[in-house]
């Protein structure tokens, strides 16, 4: 086998290979948009209504005590004070 039969063997193959991945894709893309159409045509495509979902637990939401955050904050303030120094 020349040189050239092997560079024509490989053009071939390589364009048979590429021909298979674009066939797939296309297969593909024709799948989904039928899909996409039948669960439109079914009404399967919407979401509930917020009213069918559970509702968030009534309450107020716990806040962290604000000597907790004073204390982060000065933390944080002397670290970088700490920093600056050095």
């Amino acid at each position: 086998m020349t040189i050239a039969q092997m560079i024509g063997q490989s053009g071939i193959l390589t364009l048979l290979g590429m021909g298979v991945v674009f066939l797939f894709l296309v297969i593909m893309i024709v799948c989904m948009n039928l899909l996409h159409l039948v669960l439109h045509a079914l009404h399967l495509d919407t979401a509930e209504p917020a009213s069918k979902q559970a509702a968030p637990a009534a309450g107020p939401v716990p806040q962290a005590p604000a000597q907790d955050t004073l204390s982060v904050v000065a933390a944080i303030a002397a670290a970088v004070r700490e920093k600056q120094s050095v």
